[in-house]
């Protein structure tokens, strides 16, 4: 007979591998995106990083920052999760400290597959940020990307839909604008460099066009899905079943 024995005795319910922290936003969280619970298939749980909007993370980080996603960290570990994510690729300039705070794996940002993506592929990387701009060597370095690595970084900063919609924090959301931008933005990527070997979408709400700029480019396509879905399959593994 089995004896099951609690993990904690601040967790009243189990079956949630993943934490992930968000931030305060306004506007529609479409299947795909990190935000919207039915993007997987396991269950999520969230917790609120108090008072961080994605402007203030990308536009304005300061260690006043620091604070609330590490209380989100805590409060998701305290309630059993396994392992904890972020909703924006630029919380990379927080992975250690927020890592060092709980007992639990922890992987912020997207940007943490870009050696991997590199690995695998021998050529150089292509990124599409929110906004190139606020892609420093900070966010690199945070997530350990070797500087050794070749990248080809571009954004979605040119794309009005994109800044209307997601930036502009309005509660609407131009999904065909979107996705009509980042095919646009993918094609010059790879046009004005064509050893690039795969993609990554650092931003959080691009996912859902992942299909689309695979579609235009043929290349594999990394985000914070995929990340999500590895660590996952990491935590949750069950036996083989088969035929020898």
């Amino acid at each position: 007979m089995a004896v099951y024995k609690s993990r904690l005795r601040s967790q009243s319910w189990a079956g949630e591998t993943i934490g992930i922290i968000v931030l305060e936003c306004y506007y529609p969280f479409l299947p795909g995106n990190v935000a919207n619970a039915s993007t997987y298939t396991f269950p999520v749980r969230y917790a609120l990083a108090e008072g961080v909007t994605g402007e203030k993370l990308l536009y304005g980080p300061t260690e006043s920052l620091l604070e609330p996603f590490i209380a989100a960290a805590r409060k998701l570990e305290a309630e059993g999760v396994k392992a904890i994510t972020g909703a924006c690729g630029f919380m990379a300039l927080f992975q250690k400290e927020i890592a060092a705070s709980v007992n639990v794996p922890v992987f912020v940002s997207s940007l943490l597959q870009i050696n991997f993506m590199h690995q695998i592929t021998n050529k150089r990387v292509g990124i599409i940020c929110a906004d190139s701009t606020c892609l420093k060597p900070e966010h690199l370095a945070g997530t350990g990307v070797s500087t050794s690595v070749p990248l080809a970084i571009t954004g979605m900063e040119g794309c009005e839909a994109f800044n209307q919609g997601i930036r502009a924090n309005i509660g609407e959301l131009d999904d065909e604008g979107i996705r009509t931008g980042i095919v646009s933005v993918a094609q010059n990527l790879v046009s004005q460099h064509p050893d690039v070997g795969s993609i990554l979408l650092e931003c959080s709400d691009l996912p859902p066009y992942a299909h689309a700029v695979q579609e235009a480019t043929g290349l594999p396509v990394f985000d914070f899905i995929t990340m999500i879905n590895h660590v996952h399959e990491s935590l949750s593994r069950t036996r083989y079943t088969g035929i020898i």
